[in-house]
């Protein structure tokens, strides 16, 4: 592979890496850290993820517990817990927030597996996007004269090899969440 697709691939990795934290978020049933730490909570006048004032623990597999670092920060952090519409019922108990999460029904499922097919789209669209720029990028060094055709074609040739493989990932780690999502 050339050093130039190469030097490419951090940006693609990045695509993955966002698609990965944000299928993290969906709720599969069971409760976990990763499901809350990156909603923003208001502190002090600016907005922060939960993760960076609270310590977020899982009591159970349907108990989360979010305890704030700062107790000023405890209505802030329970009012964005509320805005983020997770279907859990939500108590303050002293210092701590308790999140209870109810058992996931058929109709939420399929709606949680809707909005993971969204993201999966978002991030082949997101692949794509980036691929075009630097398909542009190779077209105009050819003319230019910077590389050969032949340079081109093999490049672009590699780029597409490298989508879709990407895409690959892409796919296999949502249907590795919608089994996730769909097992009871």
């Amino acid at each position: 592979m050339s050093d130039y697709i190469v030097r490419q691939k951090g940006e693609f990795e990045k695509i993955i890496e966002f698609f990965k934290k944000e299928i993290g978020s969906l709720r599969i049933g069971r409760a976990t850290p990763s499901l809350i730490e990156n909603i923003q909570a208001e502190s002090y006048g600016a907005m922060l993820p939960i993760i960076h004032l609270a310590s977020i623990t899982v009591q159970d597999t349907k108990t989360i517990i979010v305890q704030p670092w700062d107790k000023n920060n405890l209505k802030g952090v329970e009012k964005a817990l509320q805005n983020a519409d997770l279907g859990a019922n939500i108590s303050i108990d002293g210092n701590v927030i308790r999140l209870s999460l109810p058992p996931l029904t058929e109709e939420t499922r399929k709606n949680v597996i809707k909005k993971l097919h969204q993201q999966a789209e978002e991030s082949k669209v997101s692949l794509r996007s980036k691929r075009e720029k630097v398909r542009e990028t190779i077209i105009s060094q050819e003319k230019n004269k910077e590389i050969s055709e032949d340079e081109k074609f093999k490049l672009l040739e590699e780029l597409d090899e490298l989508i879709k493989n990407y895409n690959e990932k892409v796919r296999e780690l949502s249907e590795k969440k919608e089994e996730e999502i769909m097992t009871i």
